[in-house]
């Protein structure tokens, strides 16, 4: 079944939604709102009691705190009861009142804002979905110019077209359908698709993506594919399905917590009829139950998993990280292969300047100041990135006069009285002189290491080649070293950039599998094997088209800077610096927080069943139990609020290798 992009949010009774980066989409969930609540009645109660305020006091405000926190799970258990089923809902929301029952209010407000903080989370994956398909109705334009079998122009809703229908597409415009070139010669930005830094010249017969934007020169495009089937609709369902399945993911304590709750209740409500069966007195059977079922609550449980989870998230979204749920925090701790996208991700996504190379009696920086010179009216990025390096370089950019451009070839203007042509290979023309020959060679060497190659001619003689390429993020190599060390697997890279780039940033920075010319559907596939493989993938990107292969890995992470807004929404972490390095140091505090649980669940384990063990076999004084029982609620929170201190970051800036 296709998504019509058009059509699928509005059948849902929903319009576009202004776009928007995740934490305005948390905070204005009523979930966060009710756990921020919670949280400041219960530091209000808190400071109330340390300060000596009449008990009613703070006893009323830790009350606010349970209602205002435990409202929705206890709403969540009634209607899971209804279902015959039992769930961690209903036995938290006994446990706290129990708690407050036997005057532990302060433990039980602290189980309600856990739970409530934790279940905020939760929410806000779910909407993650909805938010990124939103976010995809900017790529696409909502109209079109269609031509008519008489000629006449007629602007009509890109949701419109058909196969078969003839586009006009003019200079600036978006591209409103999938189609191959009819008519026309431009230069088109495809990177939201492929993921190219660099724009791709189409002729006559090329291939053409909706919502990819056209250059200097008019195109006629043939629609090839309806809007429904376009490649940006099919971003969208790859999307909408691969967060649908991740949106099922669960904490592992949530996996077993339906069977404990069971046990629980079921254990307790044994302990109460078996003993009156068998004719023992009311009152202290129900006192043994009571204590049983405070002893094997899963407050310690529950304390013993979400402390170092939140800590662990507050402690890198402080180093700017931005980690989405508890749920992609388990998952980050698990990942055993990272993949990256290319453009934007190990590279900062922009043509550099990274050869100069004059034949003849012309030096580099002449050459330079008549490239310069003539681009200096062009608004393409190559020209841009020329200019960029001959101010860099500190040389003076002389004035030019009768600039023209031709797509697909390049400008042409009068630099010092003479004419200047920067363009394509294509200029040098079939008959060559020695110079062209030379020139020609230079042109071959760089491209065959993924270089753009820009020529430059000079009243019709070749002086020389600019080298043009993405330039590597720093610290890009040093990164791909040590997620190597920390999973025991080679990264590798997913990009839909041309393979001779590829193949060169690879070596530059240290990957050996590269898989390159990579349209959306291709990375979703080569994440998908890697998945079937048994690998724990994790993929990092920044563009709307890595968005359904963050969605498809068991973690996705995007770019916080030159992420554009769908990458961001559909991943589960963000680099708000785009600091690579950030990424192998999140892994490693997130495995540290998975050490902390484990050792956390096996104190509480070891705490309930001796208590348990207690109250079953002897006789566990209440208050002996309460006391074990909150002793090593405490210890094992204490014990994950330590993955707060700033050491604890520092320690996972650098892994061991």
């Amino acid at each position: 079944m296709t998504t019509d992009l058009r059509t699928a949010p509005a059948a849902a009774g929903q319009g576009p939604a202004p776009r928007q980066g995740w934490p305005a989409s948390l905070f204005s969930l009523a979930e966060t709102r009710w756990a921020a609540t919670s949280t400041v009645l219960f530091a209000l109660g808190g400071v109330a009691q340390l300060a000596g305020a009449p008990a009613v006091v703070w006893w009323t405000l830790y009350l606010a705190c349970y209602a205002t926190g435990g409202w929705e799970p206890a709403l969540a258990g009634l209607r899971a009861l209804r279902e015959r089923t039992l769930d961690v809902d209903v036995l938290m929301i006994v446990a706290a009142l129990v708690a407050a029952a036997i005057g532990q209010v302060v433990d039980g407000a602290l189980l309600i804002v856990i739970f409530a903080t934790s279940g905020a989370l939760e929410a806000f994956a779910t909407r993650r979905t909805e938010d990124s398909v939103q976010a995809l109705l900017t790529l696409a334009p909502e109209r079109a110019t269609r031509i008519g079998a008489d000629g006449t122009e007629t602007v009509v809703d890109t949701r419109d077209l058909v196969v078969g229908d003839t586009v006009l597409v003019r200079p600036g415009e978006r591209i409103g359908a999938d189609g191959r070139v009819a008519e026309g010669l431009s230069e088109v930005d495809q990177a939201s698709i492929t993921g190219e830094p660099m724009p791709v010249t189409k002729r006559v017969g090329d291939e053409v993506f909706a919502g990819t934007l056209n250059g200097s020169g008019a195109l006629t495009v043939l629609a090839s594919r309806a809007a429904g089937d376009s490649v940006v609709a099919r971003i969208v369902e790859m999307v909408e399905e691969a967060s649908a399945t991740k949106a099922r993911s669960q904490l592992f304590i949530e996996k077993v917590e339906q069977r404990y709750s069971v046990g629980v209740v079921v254990a307790t409500l044994a302990l109460v009829a078996v003993p009156l069966l068998l004719g023992a007195a009311f009152e202290p059977t129900l006192l043994q139950a009571m204590t049983f079922m405070i002893v094997a609550s899963p407050c310690a449980v529950v304390l013993a998993t979400m402390p170092p989870l939140l800590a662990t998230i507050a402690n890198a979204g402080r180093h700017g990280v931005l980690v989405k749920s508890a749920v992609a925090l388990e998952e980050l701790g698990n990942v055993d292969l990272v993949a990256f996208d290319k453009t934007g991700t190990l590279t900062l996504g922009t043509p550099q300047v990274r050869a100069v190379e004059a034949v003849g009696a012309v030096d580099g920086d002449q050459l330079l100041r008549w490239a310069a010179a003539a681009e200096h009216a062009s608004e393409h990025p190559l020209g841009r990135s020329v200019v960029a390096a001959a101010r860099d370089r500190g040389l003076e950019v002389p004035h030019a006069e009768d600039f023209s451009s031709v797509p697909g070839r390049g400008v042409t203007a009068t630099v010092d009285g003479r004419a200047v042509a920067v363009g394509s290979p294509a200029l040098l023309g079939a008959e060559r002189s020695r110079s062209g020959e030379a020139v020609a060679e230079v042109v071959e060497r760089l491209e065959a290491t993924g270089h753009t190659a820009v020529v430059v001619l000079v009243d019709e003689a070749p002086v020389g080649v600019v080298g043009l390429s993405d330039e590597v993020r720093s610290g890009s190599r040093d990164a791909v070293e040590v997620l190597r060390a920390l999973t025991g697997a080679a990264p590798v890279l997913l990009t839909g950039d041309n393979r001779a780039a590829a193949v060169r940033l690879g070596e530059e920075v240290g990957i050996e599998q590269v898989h390159a010319e990579l349209l959306p559907q291709d990375k979703v596939a080569r994440v998908t094997a890697l998945r079937e493989e048994g690998r724990r993938v994790l993929l990092a990107g920044d563009g709307v088209n890595d968005a359904p292969a963050l969605a498809a890995a068991h973690v996705g992470v995007a770019m916080g800077i030159k992420g554009s807004d769908l990458a961001m929404q559909t991943a589960d972490v963000v680099l708000v610096r785009d600091d690579l390095g950030a990424l192998p140091a999140v892994m490693a505090l997130a495995r540290r927080a998975h050490r902390v649980v484990r050792a956390n669940l096996v104190i509480a384990a070891t705490v309930i069943a001796a208590l348990v063990l207690w109250d079953v076999v002897g006789t566990l004084p209440l208050p002996l139990g309460v006391a074990g029982h909150e002793g090593s609620t405490i210890l094992v929170a204490l014990n994950g609020l330590r993955l707060l201190r700033r050491s604890a970051w520092t320690g996972a800036r650098t892994p061991v290798r």
